[in-house]
């Protein structure tokens, strides 16, 4: 578990969008950095989350503060393509909405991969409802953002706990349950303790 899980969203995820940036002159590959310095460095630290629980909506939480790692590598490959797209298809208010169904059938297919992974189980899709479940009420969020003023909002004492309860409930429901078939707790403890043992 936890040289297969690291290894896993590394490998499978993080590198082959790295790289799928470098290949359209994007992303962190393609700055103006030495080969030799980006050999010597390795890679750039980064910081994974920005105070989650001080969320105010789903868009805040998702693109703003959780995971900031997988936010930043999804909206420049997924999302600004698809949102590109969208705005030759459609009106350019409306193009975010498309965008944002697809990045997340997208995170919600790459996190199947990662669990797959992990368990060597086939995929039962619960994950990838997670995703979606959540980029359709984020993009019903945007349309009514969009619909009823921008500056239009529920103050932070009632969208917070909303919001925070919201991803809690999903994912008990549908992301959680992935992680007992691949028996996660179970398994990073015996490997806990025979580390420790050793």
């Amino acid at each position: 578990m936890y040289l297969g899980g690291p290894s896993a969203f590394v490998i499978a995820w993080l590198a082959n969008f790295k790289l799928l940036l470098f290949a359209f002159g994007k992303g962190p590959l393609s700055s103006s950095m030495s080969l030799a310095r980006f050999v010597a460095i390795g890679l750039e630290l980064e910081p994974q989350f920005n105070e989650p629980y001080l969320s105010s909506s789903l868009q805040d939480f998702w693109g703003r503060r959780w995971n900031l790692v997988v936010s930043g590598i999804l909206r420049p490959t997924i999302y600004e393509p698809t949102r590109n797209l969208a705005t030759c298809l459609m009106d350019r208010n409306w193009a975010p909405i498309p965008a944002i169904l697809g990045t997340f059938i997208v995170s919600g297919l790459m996190h199947e991969l990662v669990f797959y992974y992990l368990g060597r189980e086939k995929p039962t899709w619960e994950l990838t409802c997670f995703f979606l479940l959540h980029g359709v009420c984020q993009a019903i969020e945007v349309a009514l953002k969009k619909a009823f003023a921008r500056s239009w909002q529920f103050p932070w004492l009632i969208s917070g706990p909303l919001t925070i309860g919201f991803v809690m409930v999903t994912g008990f429901w549908l992301f959680l349950p992935s992680m007992h078939r691949c028996k996660v707790f179970e398994r990073s403890t015996i490997e806990f303790a025979a580390a420790v043992d050793s």
